[in-house]
This record gives C-alpha cells, sequence and structure tokens, in this order.
C-alpha cells in the first residue's frame, strides 16, 4: 500500500466516522492488532518448541539405534572380516607377586628341574623380593 491510498483511507475514514469517533475507532483498532500479534507469536514459538522437542527425540532414537547398530551387529550380518577387527580381550591383572627365590628344603628337590622356574627364568631375570615395610 503506498503513502497516498493511506491517505485516501484515512480521509474516507474521517469522512465517514467523524473527528470525534475516528481516535476511539483508532484506539480499538491498534489494541485489537496488538492481541493478535501477541497470539500469533505465541502460536509460532509453541509450534516452534514442539518442532525442537521431536527433533530431539528424533536425534535421541538415532543415537540410539547406532549404538545398538555398533555394540552387536543384526543377526545373520557377521561376517569374518567383521571379527577379526575387534580387539582381544584384555588379560586378567594378576595382583599376587611370587617370590624370586624358593627357600631350599630338600637336595632333590632343589636338584631336580621346575618346568615352571625354568621358562620364566629364562625369559625375564627374578624381580628383587619387595621388602613389607614399602607396602604398609
Amino acid at each position: 500500500m503506498s503513502f497516498s491510498e493511506t491517505v485516501f483511507l484515512f480521509v474516507l475514514a474521517l469522512v465517514i466516522f467523524g473527528p470525534k469517533k475516528l481516535p476511539e475507532i483508532a484506539r480499538q483498532l491498534g489494541k485489537y492488532m496488538g492481541e493478535f500479534r501477541r497470539a500469533s507469536n505465541e502460536f509460532k514459538a509453541q509450534i516452534e518448541q514442539e518442532i525442537s522437542h521431536l527433533d530431539l527425540e528424533d536425534r535421541r532414537k538415532a543415537a540410539l539405534a547406532n549404538q545398538a547398530a555398533t555394540a552387536s551387529p543384526p543377526a545373520g550380518t557377521a561376517n569374518r572380516s567383521s571379527l577379526t577387527t575387534l580387539p582381544p580381550p584384555a588379560a586378567p591383572v594378576e595382583l599376587a607377586a611370587e617370590p624370586a627365590v624358593e627357600p631350599a628344603t630338600d637336595s632333590a628337590v632343589n636338584s631336580a628341574p621346575n618346568p615352571e622356574s625354568s621358562s620364566t627364568s629364562s625369559a625375564t631375570p627374578a624381580a628383587p623380593p619387595a621388602s613389607q615395610e614399602s607396602h604398609a
């Protein structure tokens, strides 16, 4: 709407309603337009809130689906290449330390080779025994 059309409508309203009624009508029209704007803004905000809520739910569902897909493949889809790419399970950690030197009790026992000690002693040198004071 151009400026000349607005002036024409204002003059026409002035002639129809008169100078006493025109300010009252303008106030009412402004009040109704303000209420309409507030209602439309609330409606827009509510629609945007619902859309963001739905997007958030979709993202959660997609994340859960990704976790389920990466955790275990569906039945019948596993092949050898997917099984070989998995890392091996971690070895259990032993907390108890073995004594470095066993006390000699029998000469026959000491002279006989111990298969457990011969394999470990040739591979790695024995660690010195830990003192009890350092563990306390």
